[in-house]
């Protein structure tokens, strides 16, 4: 952990130029945007891929829920980032992340202590608030994308005639998943926060590229 400390330190010092106090929360983001990069998926023909990711969750008997899997790719990253804004010392030594901030919020606080210091508008309390309506507006765009998708694509045949196991679960629930992103804005470090407001902005805005 302390070697990806210590990376985070030097993009916030390479940035720190351009963004100032908020160097380590823009490093966070372009640390974010890396991650996307190295885990980004390009499909030419997203519904071919689709009949054939049934076709085989049909032919082995498994659930589209396995289908997540290669999303998964992220939660490491973002548990380094939790743990690491979460810690009050590295390597022994305190945490030197912690003294960062996004505008008035520590990387290292949660909105809990936003709203216990200042409350929702004080200065953290108003970044928070800046990221739920980011959050929501976002989610937003999610829902209304997923279901303009679903509505224009005719829903595709049972694979082999055979049910998809979890299908139908799939589908009614997608179009609501960007929204519990909002939960976790609120009960996460900042920084892990800002990694998952920066890798939902992402997936929202590669999906109206890819499915347009």
């Amino acid at each position: 952990m302390s070697v990806f400390a210590s990376l985070v330190e030097h993009l916030a010092d390479l940035l720190q130029p351009f963004f100032g106090a908020s160097a380590a929360a823009a490093a966070v983001v372009l640390f974010t945007a890396l991650v996307r990069l190295l885990v980004h998926q390009h499909a030419k023909n997203p519904e071919r891929l689709q009949r054939a990711v049934l076709d085989l969750h049909t032919r082995e008997k498994v659930s589209p829920l396995s289908g997540c899997l290669p999303s998964l790719c992220q939660v490491p990253a973002f548990f380094l980032l939790y743990h690491l804004f979460s810690s009050s010392s590295i390597g022994g030594e305190a945490n030197p992340l912690l003294s960062h901030r996004l505008f008035a919020a520590p990387l290292g606080g949660r909105w809990a202590d936003a709203l216990g210091d200042g409350g929702p508008a004080g200065g953290a309390g108003l970044v928070y608030a800046a990221l739920f309506v980011l959050v929501a507006g976002v989610a937003l765009v999610s829902y209304r994308l997923t279901r303009r998708t679903m509505a224009d694509r005719p829903p595709l045949p049972e694979a082999g005639g055979q049910r998809v196991p979890g299908l139908g679960a799939i589908t009614g629930v997608m179009p609501f998943m960007s929204f519990f992103t909002l939960v976790t804005v609120a009960v996460v470090p900042l920084a892990a926060a800002l990694y998952v407001v920066t890798s939902t902005t992402w997936s929202v805005v590669e999906r109206a590229v890819l499915y347009r």
